[in-house]
């Protein structure tokens, strides 16, 4: 939205006419913050009538959180620069919540000199909805994706809980696999019972030993009284074995005998106890290499796998970015009490850009970070990790022309086309087939995008 410039050759009943045909919202204040103008839309979005509005100052009207803390149009007019498609939420004159999205200009005369602002605003009320029941749509308890590899396995996970077998979740550190183990937990018939996880790799042989199987008073030094195991306390429920693959041999045998019998013994007990729980277990390595090492039991290795999920890194799912953030920001406001809407198109580039290590716990944080800093409504690219934030990044993350909104999509898109152009081997065919569009679709978007094929 340009600078607006008054034309006094318009009549004052001329410009509400003209104001009043505009289906978004639009106010004008003066140097000192009044409003000057209120349109029909302004009046339906706010609740407010223009009578009541003209010659209030407009933070007791549009009343939003940046209003004190942060005023858009304030920023505006200092520096001459419009702002555009920020989301944000007022409350109306029935106090209700209304998510909005704004745009602010400058308002000059005709000699060019400034005389105030002009603020248009749209109802996002039916968007919200909307990005509600898409978010239904691909959300599985916490975790959320539109990835096609994700979504397959949210489509296991109904009948995959409906069974006790055994469950392997594979997946690199950060990317889920507590979260999906959860879920299975949740959707089965032991969702009553409880879910207990244990990090195989945190603990050597002689504690976890104990962790999973309790012990007995008197079993070892500093064993004062008896201990009820993990195993024992999922009794009903669900045990997590994270990172089974970082177990030693002989521990393995001793999680074959408990998958195969029900069966163990607390340790210095020779007492055998049973426990009725179901197995989910999940690693970071490839087991198939530690079997063929032999450093992982082969019987042991199926019975954990009767059923294998494989969670894909977030640097093969990058269309889920924007739609994480967004999961996030939602969950740190609740936190915080804070009301961020959204991530600038700077931050978001550098975060469709970036490789993600640590994978979604990695964004996570980095978002949890951004809490800290921000203070407005707007994450932005310095509020990131620096890694997020630096020349280097800065330099190969230019946002495409256009809104920020098509911006995202396009970078979302861009890499969803190189990831299943990469997984085919450059294979258009097939690459159309698990896109789903026509090959003369597929070589205008390569084309569009900038895509090397």
């Amino acid at each position: 939205m340009p600078d607006q410039r008054v034309h006094t050759n318009l009549s004052p009943q001329e410009v509400a006419t003209i104001l009043d045909s505009i289906a978004d919202g639009v106010f004008t204040v003066d140097h000192d913050f009044i409003i000057t103008t209120f349109n029909r839309a302004a009046e339906r979005i706010t609740g407010f009538a223009a009578a009541e509005a003209i010659g209030e100052h407009c933070y007791n009207i549009f009343r939003a959180p940046v209003c004190q803390t942060g005023c858009l149009l304030a920023e505006s007019i200092r520096t001459g620069r419009q702002i555009s498609g920020l989301e944000l939420t007022i409350l109306n004159r029935r106090n209700e919540e209304v998510p909005i999205s704004i745009s602010t200009a400058v308002l000059r005369n005709e000699d060019g000199e400034v005389i105030g602002g002009v603020e248009t605003f749209r109802d996002l009320t039916a968007v919200q909805r909307l990005r509600q029941e898409m978010r239904r749509r691909h959300t599985l308890h916490d975790m959320v994706s539109k990835n096609h590899r994700m979504q397959e396995i949210f489509a296991l996970v109904s009948a995959v809980a409906a069974s006790d077998a055994a469950v392997l979740i594979e997946g690199e550190t950060g990317t889920g696999k507590e979260l999906l183990a959860k879920a299975i937990h949740e959707e089965s018939l032991r969702r009553e019972g409880p879910f207990v996880k244990v990090n195989c790799g945190a603990l050597p042989d002689t504690l976890l030993e104990s962790e999973l199987f309790g012990h007995v008073a008197g079993a070892f030094t500093d064993a004062k009284q008896a201990r009820v195991g993990r195993f024992e306390s999922a009794d009903g429920g669900t045990i997590f074995l994270d990172e089974i693959g970082d177990t030693s041999p002989a521990m393995q045998v001793k999680l074959l005998r408990v998958l195969q019998e029900g069966t163990f013994e607390p340790v210095g007990s020779s007492e055998t106890r049973t426990a009725d729980v179901r197995i989910i277990a999940a690693t970071h390595q490839d087991l198939k290499e530690r079997l063929a090492a032999g450093t992982f039991r082969q019987d042991l290795y199926y019975r954990i796998n009767t059923v294998r999920l494989s969670l894909p890194p977030l640097r093969e799912r990058r269309e889920d970015i924007p739609l994480l953030v967004e999961h996030f920001i939602e969950r740190f406001n609740g936190l915080t009490g804070k009301d961020v809407r959204q991530a600038s198109p700077g931050a978001m580039q550098a975060m469709m850009r970036y490789a993600w290590p640590g994978n979604i716990r990695e964004l996570e944080h980095a978002i949890e970070r951004a809490f800290v800093l921000v203070d407005d409504s707007v994450i932005r690219q310095s509020h990131l990790p620096t890694e997020l934030s630096s020349e280097q990044l800065t330099a190969k993350a230019v946002v495409p022309a256009g809104d920020r909104g098509s911006a995202i999509l396009e970078i979302a898109e861009r890499q969803a086309i190189e990831e299943v152009l990469r997984r085919h081997g450059g294979n258009k065919s097939a690459a159309c087939e698990e896109l789903g569009m026509s090959r003369t679709t597929l070589w205008r978007k390569i084309r569009k995008l900038g895509i090397e094929a």
